[in-house]
């Protein structure tokens, strides 16, 4: 098994290499942001203003990290489900994301927006919050940080794991792994 490594900003050229089903080991920058935050910034985008982000070429990851513990840069930080998600994605999509983080799937939008706007969706493991808090190396508030966990961080990683579940070519792995195991009778 092939395992890639890559960091943002993400090219159009680097997102088209993703295929649906490869395992990716993220370093560099990645910043954070759940349901409150994506309210905020889409009604920034559509009132026509900036957002504290440029988001071009970036991640972002669904998670709403706990508090650091003496001595950590950051407490568990595990993905959220990122269908809560799906309502704001193609929006940031558009501002020029370039991957989205989470568990679990997304709707047909979202799926649509990531093969228009050549972007790619990675899925990170559900459970093991501590394990991937341990690929965090610094951690900030970057804005709303009156939303506490829900506020947008900035994350400084190091091989941080996650899998390709819908590429920009419009495979989703969680479709075709189950049409390789269902009953044809």
């Amino acid at each position: 098994m092939t395992v890639k490594r890559i960091s943002a900003p993400l090219s159009d050229e680097d997102i088209m290499e993703l295929k649906a089903g490869d395992n990716v080991l993220i370093s560099g920058v990645i910043y954070t942001g759940r349901d409150a935050a994506h309210k905020k910034l889409t009604e920034l985008v559509e009132a026509g203003e900036p957002l504290p982000v440029d988001f071009t070429g970036q991640m972002i990851y669904y998670v709403g990290p706990s508090p650091a513990k003496p001595g950590k840069v950051i407490g568990s930080a595990g993905p959220t489900t990122s269908g809560r998600m799906d309502a704001y994605t193609p929006t940031m999509l558009e501002q020029g994301l370039k991957a989205c983080i989470g568990k679990g799937s997304r709707n047909k939008a979202v799926k649509d927006a990531l093969v228009k706007h050549k972007a790619v969706y990675l899925a990170s493991t559900g459970g093991a919050a501590a394990l991937l808090a341990r690929t965090i190396k610094k951690a900030e508030v970057v804005a709303y940080p009156e939303l506490g966990p829900e506020a947008i961080y900035r994350l400084e990683v190091e091989d941080f794991p996650a899998t390709v579940v819908n590429d920009a070519h419009g495979t989703d792995i969680y479709e075709v792994g189950r049409q390789e195991y269902a009953l044809n009778d």
